[in-house]
């Protein structure tokens, strides 16, 4: 059913529908009115036999969805920014237990200094955890990709971290389709833990391991997240075919067939891309497409250089970057291109909020810069508050 929604309500009753036996909330800018919904779902009984905890800190609430999840129940959190940073520790836990964890990180800046406004600095933090991520461009997708996420993570046995534009998509209102109940019932089956803690069949999990099998237990997460690009592929087929819509999935092609230039993203500034790609096309003749990866971990490598081998130029744009190398994106794109002669460029934009407008993409797509090109960077504060070292200054 059609309902106009502030996304983070959007993602409440979506997060609902699939059941969820605990919710862990702690509040944070900008996922705060997702736990917020919960609660108030859960109050209301609407969201029926489910243990509401609101927790004294992030690591709280990832310990609790840890140990909700180890018990064999269906288990969600949420978080941003620093509060993903304060449960690292736990989010690697999460992984290395096997535990099906959905999550979702309303991407926010980290600091310092602080700002509440969104890039992808705070996912970037996590890409290394073990945990399956894929990013929303709508908060349909948003909306979707949570009920697909249950499904996913309990078929692979791995957690998954939906990523959200804080504001941009969390705090937006805009027309969803929210399905009913019974839908999502007949989508996402009960969850049938594959191990649990049971007192009458006691075990231990998260024991120290022995340099004799650390790599074989780092090796089996590995292929977890390989295993998992078919099963995000399959999911989003089914979702497709029961909810009449296309959601999800590993990456999405838009005007790519015999563009020249194709630019890559992640998240919601793929909606301002594509428009602008429209409005070059009307005089460029279709030399522009997009590339939405959506499945960030795993990482789909193959399909990602099958479609981007055939393109003059590739211009990755990406909301994060690894200070004193580049664009993290853009480096792994690189990779997935080895050996094919296709020119890929790399743009940082819209760190802790910043503006990215139309005007900037077009000048920025027309005339790609060789080396990286941070847009809408403003040069004079650069130069006022930074002294170059020179001779003198090396001892």
């Amino acid at each position: 059913m059609l309902y106009q929604l502030e996304g983070s309500q959007a993602l409440a009753r979506a997060i609902a529908l699939c059941r969820p036996k605990v919710v862990c909330a702690y509040p944070i800018t900008p996922q705060t009115h997702i736990v917020e919904g919960l609660g108030e779902l859960v109050h209301s009984g609407q969201l029926q036999d489910c243990e509401y905890l609101n927790v004294e800190s992030e690591m709280g609430a990832i310990s609790v969805a840890i140990g909700s999840q180890a018990a064999g129940v269906r288990s969600y959190t949420a978080t941003s920014s620093q509060g993903l940073l304060y449960m690292m520790e736990a989010v690697y836990n999460a992984s290395g237990l096997e535990l099906p964890i959905v999550m979702t990180l309303g991407n926010r800046a980290i600091g310092s200094p602080i700002n509440i406004w969104n890039d992808h600095a705070d996912a970037m933090s996590a890409r290394d955890a073990g945990w399956l991520m894929m990013f929303a461009e709508s908060n349909q997708e948003a909306v979707d990709l949570h009920i697909q996420a249950f499904k996913i993570a309990e078929t692979v046995k791995c957690p998954i971290m939906i990523c959200v534009d804080g504001f941009i998509l969390t705090h937006a209102y805009e027309q969803v389709d929210i399905p009913e109940q019974g839908e999502v019932d007949e989508f996402l089956p009960e969850y049938s833990p594959h191990i649990f803690m049971d007192p009458k069949r006691p075990l231990a999990i998260g024991a120290m391991v022995s340099p004799t099998d650390f790599m074989e237990v780092r090796y089996l997460s590995h292929l977890r997240q390989k295993n998992a690009l078919k099963v995000i592929d399959q999911v989003s087929l089914e979702f497709s075919a029961k909810f009449k819509r296309n959601s999800g999935g590993l990456i999405r092609q838009y005007n790519v067939e015999n563009a020249e230039t194709v630019i890559v993203a992640m998240g919601s500034v793929l909606g301002t891309i594509k428009d602008t790609v429209d409005e070059l096309n009307m005089t460029k003749d279709g030399q522009f497409g997009v590339l939405s990866i959506i499945s960030y971990r795993p990482f789909p490598k193959q399909e990602i250089r099958d479609i981007l081998k055939g393109a003059k130029r590739v211009i990755v744009l990406e909301k994060a970057f690894a200070l004193g190398r580049g664009g993290i994106l853009a480096e792994e794109v690189e990779m997935a291109l080895k050996g094919e002669n296709v020119g890929v460029s790399s743009v940082i934009a819209g760190l802790g909020g910043k503006i990215i407008t139309k005007e900037m993409l077009k000048e920025c797509f027309l005339n790609p810069m060789e080396n990286e090109c941070f847009l809408g960077l403003n040069q004079e504060v650069v130069n006022r508050e930074y002294r170059p070292l020179v001779n003198n200054d090396v001892q």
